[in-house]
């Protein structure tokens, strides 16, 4: 099976068994930036099946992946895919609690795409592994559009998890560090750089 076979391969089944990658815009937007400011050395928190991961790494060769996801079945997948292509050398997956895990040396480049309500504590968590010039890509800051206030939650758990979202949008334009711009593509990206 080609990669490319593989990676339609995982789309499908993230539709079938309702497991969130990244929509088509946004994943075509993190592919380009990595390309376009030569990143290398890649963090991600959150590895769902790896869908990201191995996007990521078949940008150029000399990119290198570290990623962690939680749910020891999407852990399981995501080794599988992994190996399936043929990534196993520079995408390394740890099975943790981002909020627990360790990580080790820079990178010029943090995804967050995990648990909404930690993306605060994953920024403070992971950045200082970030260098100078570094970039922070934060995804579904729209959260469907409940951010901007386009769509009404209903439930009181969404609605806090809206309030989080918007705490950590207000907590990026607020910080003296990093200088923040937010894309209304896909479900909301946000990217920070490292100042």
């Amino acid at each position: 099976m080609s990669r490319l076979e593989l990676i339609t391969e995982m789309e499908r089944y993230a539709r079938e068994h309702h497991v969130p990658i990244m929509e088509k815009e946004g994943i075509e937007f993190l592919l380009a930036f990595i390309q376009e400011h030569r990143c290398r050395r890649i963090l991600e928190i959150g590895s769902a099946i790896g869908y990201s991961a191995i996007r990521m790494a078949l940008v150029d060769e000399a990119i290198e992946v570290d990623t962690i996801e939680r749910d020891e079945e999407r852990y399981r997948i995501a080794v599988e895919n992994i190996q399936r292509a043929n990534l196993a050398d520079r995408v390394h997956i740890q099975l943790a609690d981002a909020l627990e895990a360790t990580v080790e040396g820079t990178y010029d480049f943090l995804f967050i795409d995990a648990a909404k309500a930690q993306y605060i504590r994953f920024f403070e968590r992971y950045t200082p592994h970030l260098v100078i010039g570094g970039y922070v890509l934060s995804d579904n800051l729209g959260f469907h559009g409940m951010v901007d206030g386009d769509v009404i939650p209903q439930s009181r758990s969404v609605r806090a998890l809206v309030r989080k979202i918007r705490k950590y949008n207000d907590y990026l334009k607020a910080h003296p560090d990093y200088e923040t711009t937010f894309y209304s593509i896909g479900d909301g990206i946000a990217v920070s750089k490292k100042r």
